[in-house]
């Protein structure tokens, strides 16, 4: 049965990144698109393979993950259950249009699960879930909303003189290589969870002896997943962040995922396993309010931070009642 569940464990993890790469397509290139500074195949396909190498390079976020938010050996089935909340929150939302975080949806069913598996609070390691979780996830909107801010302020002051249509046309093409910036952050955090959540699953079923040590195939095949469910799109998404927000040009376009990249390196490098979700659409919300307040819909930007809101609740109670699904099919206490 452990065999049999760790298989298990595995495939939904690669369909959670599966879905996460295609659920969060729009973070990347949305703006590039809607933009024209990139056409759709051409923008996805940077964002395909900029995803892949940044999901290669670094695995502090999958340490995070796999030793430092729970703080008990857990059957595999309880990581499965973490895993089937979070995708079907992740669906349900992608089904509505709502760019809400993979992330957190991921982490809310690991506590979730944990917390209904040990029938307590004991096995969560707080101080963790304190600084690398919830801290950042105030932290990086702000951070993110702040630095675009005032990149988008500098630029009108730098390029006041310029004319509008050669401005243009020279943000279009630096666009590219900030979509192509935004895409590598993505990978450096977003896969690494699922590399995270995988070796958890091989440290409690006995294969791997360090649950801080991610396998070089783990990486290899949670890169190419996420590379590929990145290849499909999120055009529902894409919607909502492209015009949902604020009306965005190349000049902005390049603001909001400039400053959306170095906050999603920065929280990276601290191994913080944010949502990249957030950073981009504070991101968009900043360079929109940097021409003035009013040109940003801040209804529709209500309906999202509602649904960063919910995210983790929602995920762990997902989690949970997986747990006890599980148990119930499995016949296991």
């Amino acid at each position: 049965m452990s065999l049999l569940i760790i298989f298990l464990v595995v495939i939904s993890a690669l369909a959670f990144e599966f879905i996460n790469g295609f659920h969060d397509t729009a973070n990347s290139i949305a703006t590039t698109v809607y933009t024209k500074a990139l056409p759709v195949a051409g923008a996805i396909a940077l964002a395909a393979s900029m995803n892949f190498l940044g999901a290669l390079v670094f695995e502090g976020v999958a340490q995070t993950i796999s030793k430092g938010l729970v703080g008990v050996t857990l059957d595999d089935y309880v990581i499965l259950a973490a895993l089937l909340g979070a995708i079907t929150w992740n669906l349900f939302t992608w089904w509505k249009g709502i760019p809400s975080s993979s992330s957190h949806a991921l982490i809310g069913g690991l506590l979730g699960a944990t917390i209904a598996y040990t029938a307590g609070l004991d096995g969560i390691i707080w101080s963790g879930v304190l600084q690398k979780v919830v801290i950042p996830m105030f932290t990086s909107p702000f951070l993110g909303f702040f630095m675009a801010f005032c990149f988008m302020k500098l630029i009108y002051k730098l390029f006041a003189s310029v004319n509008r249509r050669k401005a243009g046309r020279v943000f279009s093409r630096l666009q590219i290589l900030s979509a192509a910036a935004v895409a590598f952050a993505h990978g450096t955090n977003d896969a690494q969870k699922t590399m995270g959540i995988i070796t958890l699953a091989l440290f409690t079923g006995g294969f791997l002896a360090d649950a801080g040590h991610i396998p070089l195939w783990v990486k290899l095949l949670c890169a190419a997943t996420m590379a590929a469910g990145t290849s499909v799109g999120g055009w529902r998404i894409m919607r909502t962040m492209g015009h949902g927000v604020t009306k965005l040009d190349s000049v902005r376009g390049f603001a909001a995922e400039t400053s959306s990249a170095i906050v999603i390196q920065i929280m990276t490098a601290l191994h913080a396993p944010i949502s990249t979700t957030h950073a981009i659409t504070t991101s968009v919300m900043g360079v929109g309010s940097a021409r003035r307040l009013s040109a940003v819909k801040w209804g529709k930007a209500k309906d999202i931070v509602m649904t960063w809101v919910v995210t983790p609740p929602s995920a762990m109670l997902l989690g949970a009642a997986f747990v006890y699904l599980i148990r119930f099919i499995l016949q296991v206490s």
